[in-house]
């Protein structure tokens, strides 16, 4: 089961990790966090379907904080080579995506890219307050 949303800054990623991090008892297989020039892709792949309770608090919460979402094709092939085990590293390359972290979900990458960029810039953008 996959959840594709798209969310509009850094600090609503890291309320989506923390939640993830907070509800054990969601079945996650990987977490593909995504960074774009207008917002942020998170993508939460499931190892089997959640209940229908489950379901409806997940999609509730993410709904709180972003929208669902549906890819152009080079993101659906970047999403699916990382599913495919592929190195991130190729993968940000053939298909010019900044891919985050890919796994288990981890705030101090984000943490870190947000830094990263920020530094590099001399400024904070809006999408990664």
């Amino acid at each position: 089961m996959d959840y594709l949303y798209y969310l509009g800054n850094a600090s609503l990623t890291l309320r989506v990790v923390q939640y993830l991090n907070r509800h054990q008892t969601f079945p996650i297989s990987f977490i593909t966090v995504i960074h774009q020039v207008d917002g942020w892709v998170v993508r939460v792949k499931m190892s089997q379907k959640l209940t229908p309770q489950q379901a409806g608090d997940f999609h509730a919460f993410m709904s709180e904080l972003g929208v669902a979402y549906q890819p152009g094709i080079p993101l659906k092939m970047a999403l699916w080579a990382l599913e495919t085990g592929q190195p991130i590293v190729e993968v940000m390359q053939r298909y010019q995506t900044a891919i985050v972290s890919h796994g288990c979900p981890d705030r101090t990458e984000i943490e870190e890219f947000r830094e990263q960029f920020i530094q590099g810039l001399g400024y904070c953008p809006e999408t990664l307050a």
